[in-house]
């Protein structure tokens, strides 16, 4: 275990220097905002989703706003990202049930997060690390794959991944982490081809090691 944390902190501070500006790339004006555009880039990406909340989000900007929509009109606004209909009833679900149980405000803990409709342990993740500031791995699939690859991780299981990087890597440093690790599985460590030839971990990565032996 040793090693491995210490390659974690090699990764992070090699990441770090790589990626200087690394932060959450969805755009959002509040918590609230931060979940529905979390909720959202499900299956999407985050520039679609920002193209969609600039303007979802000038006039819509809390729970209550939300809700003064039907599912067929947050549908229409909301149509250019998959899976669009499944987001829209989920969404406005949310926004009845933080009205009703949480007094508006979205929760600050995992538990009352993953109550709600279409909220997982990825989003409440983000929502947790970027929305209140409390340290948190988001296993989307850049950092599932990358942390695998490279070899912080073995598992095939998003969860087991998740457990396995707070294990690893200083919990002060698990929001940077995954966005670190966001940020090179976009720019460098691609799903089909990695750029291993200008990246900057290449040394301690477990697969490029196997692939030049």
């Amino acid at each position: 275990m040793r090693k491995l944390e210490d390659k974690a902190l090699i990764v992070v501070e090699r990441l770090s220097e790589t990626y200087p500006e690394a932060k959450c790339e969805l755009d959002f004006g509040n918590t609230f905002q931060l979940l529905v555009a979390t909720m959202l880039s499900a299956q999407s990406t985050d520039k679609k989703v920002n193209e969609i909340t600039s303007e979802l989000f000038k006039q819509y900007k809390t729970p209550e706003d939300f809700i003064s929509m039907t599912q067929a009109e947050l549908e229409e606004k909301i149509k250019k990202i998959g899976l669009y209909r499944n987001k829209a009833k989920n969404i406005l679900e949310m926004c009845r049930i933080l009205l009703t149980k949480f007094n508006g405000e979205v929760p600050g803990n995992m538990d009352d997060l993953i109550s709600l409709p279409g909220v997982g342990r990825k989003t409440a993740n983000v929502v947790l690390s970027n929305g209140f500031g409390i340290p948190a791995i988001a296993v989307d699939t850049h950092v599932f794959r990358v942390s695998n690859r490279i070899g912080l991780a073995n598992s095939k299981s998003v969860d087991e991944t998740e457990n396995q990087l707070m294990s690893v890597v200083p919990r002060d440093k698990w929001s940077l982490a995954h966005h670190l690790l966001i940020w090179h599985g976009r720019r460098i460590c691609e799903a089909r081809k990695p750029k291993c030839s200008i990246c900057p971990i290449a040394f301690t990565c477990d697969y490029f090691n196997r692939e030049n032996q």
